[in-house]
């Protein structure tokens, strides 16, 4: 008796019929075009935000002549970087430039090391009007700018702080601060207090707890609102020109030359308000994936 014989007579499963079959058929038709549909969105959106910023450097490092003409290259053709020393010869780009990163990393530090107590405080502690006073640190972002900048200018000149980087600092530090305490606080919220507790359990206190368990695991979120520090100051604009005369910022800089200036100082411009914010992110990029919970080694 063949070995065909013996699966025929013991019995083999049932042959599945053509509607299960057309059944699977669509299902994984389904699954491939959504997952289709992701990537094409997923490529989109990249597409959105990388090809501007390539335009941006390939003009940034064309020759003034090339920017100037029409069609602009798609690519450096040939690669110059005259675009880039005639901007930074410029009067008073190197002085702005420095001005923006002394404002930024000041609104940065002040930001954080104000928005982590408070963020702490909002995420584990339940007090009488916690939601009155979150909903009041949302409603500040709904402020216009000039809201804000308008009176503080007034009180900066009376005490003699207009002009100064410090001081813009300062108004920036306002302008990010509820957004940072935001994020932070929903940083917090997300590790379970069970961690804190069982911290404590083992003899340390509540600062201890605070220090060794549940900094540590949220310093991923701390990082993405320092980030997001920073680029928010960086990119502003509309304070710096209210609060500064003599030193601007990058953006105030560009701004108060854009429409006495040429494509050559545009391009460079936008390319280095561009390169600080890439590099910062580039460097606290493993904060941020560990914050999506990707590991890095």
């Amino acid at each position: 008796m063949t070995e065909a014989t013996v699966r025929s007579e013991v019995g083999s499963p049932a042959p599945m019929t053509q509607a299960v079959q057309a059944a699977r058929r669509r299902a994984k038709m389904r699954h491939t075009l959504r997952r289709a549909s992701v990537y094409a969105v997923a490529i989109a959106i990249a597409l959105w935000i990388l090809v501007p910023i390539w335009l941006i450097f390939t003009m940034a490092f064309s020759t003034p002549q090339d920017v100037r003409s029409f069609p602009k290259p798609f690519y450096p053709s040939p690669f110059s970087t005259d675009t880039i020393e005639f901007f930074l010869n410029t009067e008073g780009v190197l002085r702005s430039t420095l001005n923006s990163f002394i404002v930024a990393i000041i609104a940065l530090l002040l930001s954080t090391a104000i928005a982590m107590p408070a963020g702490y405080a909002i995420a584990r502690f339940v007090f009488r009007g916690r939601d009155t006073i979150r909903l009041g640190i949302l409603s500040v972002r709904a402020f216009p700018v000039v809201v804000l900048a308008v009176p503080l200018a007034v009180v900066f000149i009376r005490l003699g702080m207009f002009d100064q980087t410090y001081s813009l600092a300062l108004m920036h530090t306002a302008l990010t601060l509820p957004t940072t305490i935001l994020v932070i606080a929903s940083v917090f919220m997300g590790l379970p207090y069970e961690f804190e507790e069982a911290a404590q359990v083992f003899g340390c206190t509540r600062l201890q707890a605070f220090w060794r368990v549940v900094l540590p695991l949220a310093v991923p979120g701390i990082a993405a609102a320092a980030v997001l520090t920073f680029v928010l100051s960086w990119n502003e604009v509309f304070a710096a020109i209210l609060l500064t005369i003599t030193n601007r910022t990058l953006p105030a800089q560009i701004l108060y030359n854009l429409d006495k200036s040429g494509d050559p100082y545009k391009f460079a411009g936008g390319f280095f308000m561009l390169v600080p914010s890439l590099i910062f992110i580039f460097f606290i990029r493993r904060y941020l994936f560990s914050m999506w919970g990707q590991l890095n080694k």
